[in-house]
């Protein structure tokens, strides 16, 4: 087993049901005083960088004051409708066992994702995905604009040598990203993306999906 294992959480480990598009727009629109006409494309990316793209699509100007504003906002909306993601939302079929599973192993768990931090807090304690991961050492959208950045970022906060370490996402950035970081790559095919477009992407392993936790196991391991 792996000395530390990363995971993605939009798509790898839950679906929101719609709820996220929902609530970046409200967030975008409180932010910015325009409501949310087009969103940039936001498969494998992150916050910062689907804002700043957004704001582009509708002639607006893009700033960090802008984001951190930005954050704030989605964070608290996030907190203020968990409940209503909980009922439109869930963890995807054998997430919860995976997690549970590594943890009895004694592996260290986190997240990297393209989430703001206090969002992706709620989104993973509403479906009861928190229990084993240590959030501090993971990376969020304050923490950088690509999935190598962030995968580096909870690497720093870690010290564990990324030849020790898997990361779970479901899309080829998620790939690339851990491909230019140095950790090995498991990849789900649970989103967008086709297992035979993640294989193409240089992913080590692709699963269908988490439900099997042995085959899970074995592959991370």
């Amino acid at each position: 087993m792996p000395d530390l294992v990363l995971w993605d959480v939009d798509h790898t480990l839950m679906t929101t049901g719609g709820f996220g598009r929902e609530v970046w727009a409200a967030a975008f629109e409180q932010v910015t005083g325009t409501p949310m006409r087009r969103q940039a494309s936001v498969t494998g990316s992150t916050e910062r960088v689907i804002l700043r793209e957004t704001a582009r699509l509708h002639d607006l100007p893009y700033s960090e004051t802008l984001f951190t504003r930005f954050a704030n906002v989605l964070g608290a909306l996030h907190v203020a409708r968990a409940a209503e993601l909980r009922e439109r939302g869930h963890a995807l079929p054998g997430a919860a066992a995976v997690l549970a599973a590594l943890a009895d192993a004694g592996v260290w768990q986190s997240v990297v994702t393209g989430n703001v931090r206090r969002a992706a807090d709620v989104k993973l304690a509403v479906f009861g995905l928190d229990t084993h991961l240590q959030l501090d050492g993971g990376a969020y959208a304050e923490d950088g604009e690509l999935r190598a950045e962030l995968l580096r970022a909870a690497l720093s906060r870690t010290s564990v040598h990324p030849e020790k370490v898997v990361f779970l996402g479901d899309t080829p950035a998620d790939v690339e990203g851990g491909r230019d970081a140095g950790v090995r790559v498991v990849a789900v095919a649970t989103g967008r993306t086709s297992a035979a477009d993640l294989r193409d992407a240089g992913a080590d392993v692709v699963l269908d999906d988490l439900s099997d936790t042995g085959q899970t196991l074995a592959a991370i391991g």
